[in-house]
């Protein structure tokens, strides 16, 4: 493969701090790279010297000629004076951008829901970030560097763009890099992981999960100093091999060496353990929603919630923006009262919410570290029987990431991230026995992410989970349920249900949802009915993109001035390209029936 950018000699450092030292990198065509390490080592000003954006003190960063760059950095860069369609398209005529597939792929996966005249100055957080990730991809670029691209994204925009990511580049020439804490997304899109540590840049073949492999081999033979990171690292690999039914079936995980590596690796949690002590602590009933709602003027956010959730529970909720999800967790948190049905707790509930503010921190603002803790009690006790451990507030600091110089540093100077792993400290000395988190993954490294879930492992009592990060959200929780049309709906089949259950809704026929359903079974005549229509389909799918390879041709000899023209062959395309999709996911459900 052609060499696309090098870097030789990289050096970079601050006044207190040298981040790299002397680093020698390349990136070729095909290079699907993602970069992982703890905050602070230098992921994001790696990424920014390799695209141009920052100058290292020492080396240089060479691009092949007429190589070009994309980068989505982590700041907001949009202009608040532009509309949407002023900042993904510029000025380019409507008939050039809608005649790009590409273009009307990256616009109805990210921005369907947001008006296209719209100005960015009224958008949320999220919002921008979709259009700023939308401006980039619009465009033809041979390298792509992306920093937190899933940050403020939900499950299905990030599903979305590790699909996009994978086709552009099946079809492309080109690389891209990518920094995120995210690793499903890293396992699902990338074919190298660069690990930031150390000042140097190690890298390790294939996405996250082959990284985690390797990366234990490679602590095996490290000093005395890592067996920590080791232990995690390992439990973590044993969950990624024995855990999720869709990630244990991947070729890469059938070897020996992973086997090996994790023979003598119990499993992560001690269910019926943990349900019996949680039992102990909550008594038979925790909280249950009996045909509960919640109706705000003449709009009902949640209609006939029936949930009854038991003693050492541990459930994941899905939905999107605006679905109901946090009004669901004010119901069993009794923050919020229903407006029809009622709500029952047991008597020893006791119920901390660990939210995406920081609110529990704003007493301690101007505090060092190590006040807080001193306030606390002196030991407390995780897990139960002989894998019980007596831990201080330190050593749970510690646990979590915490240095000694760190305990005499204010509150309010911590860190995003380290001010999020002292409030979820503070949220788990209280001892609470039904544990809601909403969002806890924000600002956390791929290391402390482990380490967090490692603590929830031993945690006994009842876990409620929102978050988009769809990795965290499978390792710590047992099932998943979804808030969709304001009714709670079980998910037995995960994430990937909901995203099926999604993906029929917006196609508007929910009754889709069943066809797809892994459950559902075929007799023998209707087996043979389905494979000849399968393969039907496919016939008429390939004679469809033949048709619309030809529209297109055709319209690069069509006089540019003949706007009326040009429009209407361009209508044809979009509803031969509207059957494609459409014979596509009629494929999609037979093909999953088939399998």
């Amino acid at each position: 493969m052609a060499h696309l950018l090098g870097a030789e000699g990289l050096h970079l450092e601050y006044p207190t701090k040298v981040v790299f030292d002397s680093i020698t990198l390349g990136i070729e065509e095909g290079d699907r790279i993602g970069i992982v390490g703890r905050n602070g080592d230098g992921k994001s000003s790696l990424l920014a010297m390799l695209a141009g954006r920052k100058q290292p003190d020492a080396g240089r960063v060479t691009v092949r000629a007429g190589t070009t760059v994309g980068v989505l950095d982590q700041a907001d860069t949009l202009d608040d004076s532009f509309t949407i369609a002023q900042s993904v398209v510029g000025d380019v005529p409507e008939y050039e951008w809608a005649g790009d597939a590409r273009v009307r792929d990256v616009i109805r996966g990210l921005l369907a829901d947001l008006a296209w005249d719209a100005p960015v100055a009224g958008l949320s957080g999220g919002q921008r970030r979709r259009v700023a990730l939308a401006a980039l991809l619009v465009k033809e670029w041979d390298i792509i560097a992306l920093d937190e691209p899933t940050n403020h994204l939900d499950v299905e925009a990030i599903t979305w763009l590790a699909g996009h990511l994978k086709k552009r580049w099946a079809a492309n020439s080109g690389a891209f890099l990518v920094v995120t804490h995210d690793r499903w997304f890293l396992d699902e899109v990338c074919t190298e992981t660069w690990e930031v540590h150390d000042r140097i840049v190690e890298p390790f073949e294939g996405g996250y999960a082959a990284y985690i492999l390797q990366r234990v081999e490679r602590d095996r033979m490290a000093a005395a100093t890592e067996a920590k990171r080791q232990n995690l690292a390992r439990k973590e690999l044993a969950w990624l091999r024995r855990g999720a039914p869709a990630r244990t079936s991947k070729p890469k995980f059938r070897i020996d060496a992973a086997n090996e590596l994790i023979a003598d690796v119990p499993e992560i949690r001690d269910k019926v353990s943990l349900q019996s002590l949680a039992t102990s602590r909550l008594g038979k009933d925790v909280v249950d929603l009996l045909d509960a709602g919640v109706r705000y003027g003449d709009r009902d956010i949640l209609k006939d919630v029936e949930w009854r959730i038991a003693p050492g529970e541990r459930t994941g909720i899905l939905g999107v923006n605006g679905a109901g999800k946090s009004t669901l967790l004010g119901l069993v948190a009794g923050t919020i009262e229903p407006t029809s049905g009622r709500v029952k707790r047991g008597k020893t509930v006791q119920v901390r919410t660990l939210t995406q503010r920081i609110d529990e921190l704003e007493q301690h603002w101007n505090d060092p570290v190590r006040t807080v803790i001193n306030g606390l009690r002196t030991e407390y006790t995780f897990g139960n029987g002989s894998k019980a451990q007596s831990l201080t507030p330190g050593q749970l600091l510690e646990r979590l990431g915490f240095s000694s110089a760190q305990l005499s540093t204010q509150v309010k100077d911590l860190s995003g991230g380290q001010q999020r792993r002292l409030q979820l400290l503070l949220v788990l000395l209280d001892q609470p026995n039904v544990l809601i988190l909403d969002e806890p993954t924000n600002d956390m490294d791929t290391d402390m992410l482990a380490a967090i879930e490692d603590l929830l492992d031993s945690w006994p009592g009842t876990l409620l989970v929102v978050s988009h990060d769809r990795y965290f959200l499978e390792r710590v929780t047992d099932q998943q349920y979804a808030v969709m049309g304001g009714h709670l709906r079980h998910l037995p089949g995960g994430v990937d249900e909901y995203l099926r259950l999604r993906a029929a809704s917006e196609s508007g026929d929910a009754a889709k949802t069943q066809a797809v359903s892994p459950a559902s079974t075929l007799s023998g005549a209707e087996l043979r009915a389905a494979q000849k229509e399968v393969s039907a389909l496919e016939r008429k799918i390939q004679k469809l993109t033949e048709q619309i390879d030809k529209a297109k041709l055709a319209l690069v000899d069509h006089d540019q001035s003949d706007y009326e023209g040009l429009a209407g062959k361009m209508k044809d395309i979009s509803a031969l390209e509207a059957e494609v999709e459409e014979n596509e996911l009629r494929w999609l459900e037979l093909s999953e029936q088939l399998d």
